[in-house]
């Protein structure tokens, strides 16, 4: 249904790939088949490293966008 990927802390790169995700309803997927599919067609330092999924909507701004911001922020706050 909605899927967003932010960057989120790494103690050995600085920065990883995570991915959010919110399935259709009545849909499934696993982390690892979304992975496997992304690196069939993405390079390797785009491909995700963990894959979170939501039963709610992902956060839309006013122009209908997806917040990436607000999905960081949990992650990074407390860091320098």
């Amino acid at each position: 249904e909605e899927c967003a990927v932010i960057g989120i802390p790494s103690a050995q790169w600085g920065e990883q790939v995570h991915a959010i995700v919110r399935c259709k309803a009545g849909k499934t997927a696993s982390a690892g088949e979304l992975i496997a599919r992304c690196r069939e067609r993405l390079a390797g330092y785009k491909t995700p490293r963990r894959v979170e999924f939501r039963e709610q909507p992902l956060p839309l701004g006013a122009t209908g966008k997806i917040l990436k911001r607000a999905l960081r922020r949990p992650y990074w706050e407390g860091g320098d």
